[in-house]
């Protein structure tokens, strides 16, 4: 389990923070695990090891687990567009994956959807934007308020769709 109020060298809060990529993503990760260690967070590399062709899911998977087991604080993806992990982490229930392509989506991400795993293109970002957005998302906290309401609505759908006594398939056949 994660502490929750840590405080870091730099005197911000510092976070277990997971990360995974493809092969696309392989070289991007490098450097923002640098980035977050240097930042004084705890990083989890989920893989892959080098930049032999993997599948992005099992990446995808390995990082929304554990940021929905609690085992991180958040979550950051890398492929070549940063979709398909997005499309992957979102199927974890708990998981608000967002793929953010500048500062603001990576803000508002945080600001209105209390995003906790960030998908980045590997292909179509800069490094210097790549950190500015990894620090924006980090540091940005969720306004809660109305934009709460929102993701209880998530929630109780997630919940809802756990405990459904058949399958969702077979209900939706059944339908008349």
């Amino acid at each position: 389990m994660i502490k929750q109020d840590l405080f870091g060298k730099q005197g911000y809060h510092t976070m277990v923070i997971a990360i995974g990529s493809d092969h696309r993503g392989f070289n991007v990760k490098q450097r923002i695990l640098n980035f977050l260690s240097g930042m004084g967070h705890e990083v989890l590399d989920m893989g892959p090891g080098n930049e032999d062709c993997v599948d992005y899911p099992d990446f995808a998977f390995d990082v929304a687990n554990s940021v929905s087991k609690k085992q991180a604080h958040r979550g950051i993806l890398i492929c070549g567009t940063g979709i398909g992990m997005c499309i992957a982490a979102n199927k974890v229930a708990g998981v608000r994956a967002a793929p953010c392509h500048d500062s603001i989506t990576a803000e508002m991400s945080r600001r209105h959807n209390d995003a906790n795993v960030l998908c980045l293109s590997a292909d179509l970002l800069g490094e210097e934007l790549i950190e500015r957005m990894v620090r924006i998302w980090l540091e940005t906290p969720f306004e809660k308020g109305r934009h709460s309401r929102r993701i209880e609505k998530i929630e109780q759908f997630e919940n809802d769709a756990r405990t459904l006594p058949i399958p969702l398939s077979q209900v939706m056949t059944t339908k008349k």
